[in-house]
């Protein structure tokens, strides 16, 4: 009636023993080490303004995040082998964790600084392209026939790319 499903192989790193454990640790610190420096050169060139220098970096980032991701899956897979051959390892690990928490928290606060000022900066563009110009005269009579001076509400505007 139904057909057969293949079972689908549990490729996830076993340990089963101390050296394992320890390399796994490692190696899961040291993935962790790699997404921070990137995160770390980003926050960095946000704040100088170098915005297209910190997007270059989005790939690398994101490769980086997906590695930890799944190492993190074998930590937590192993959770209680780890415990047990290498609680060092996992003191030290949950301590990597905690110091990338807070520099994603600055990471985020440059971030969200940078959007408030480029909203700022294009709001500020706006408004002004957005208010009519006109040539200003002199007394009661300036008023009169002043179509040859009016400019469009909206002028020319020019935004750059680059910071």
């Amino acid at each position: 009636m139904f057909a057969a499903r293949p079972e689908i192989a549990d490729t996830r790193l076993r340990v089963t023993l101390p050296a394992e454990a320890v390399a796994l640790v490692d190696g899961v610190i040291e993935q962790l080490a790699a997404l921070a420096h990137v995160v770390g050169e980003e926050t960095q060139l946000v704040r100088e303004g170098k915005l297209a220098e910190a997007l270059e970096r989005e790939k690398r980032k994101s490769e980086l995040a997906g590695a930890y991701m799944k190492g993190l899956e074998q930590v937590k897979a192993n959770a209680v082998a780890l415990a047990r051959f290498s609680p060092d390892g996992v003191v030290r690990l949950k301590a990597a964790h905690l110091e990338f928490q807070e520099l994603i928290e600055t990471n985020q606060a440059v971030l969200a600084t940078a959007r408030a000022v480029s909203e700022s900066i294009m709001r500020d563009l706006a408004t002004q392209t957005g208010t009519q110009t006109r040539a200003s005269g002199y007394g009661p009579t300036a008023a009169a026939n002043m179509a040859a001076f009016r400019r469009p509400a909206a002028g020319p505007m020019m935004v750059s790319k680059r910071l």
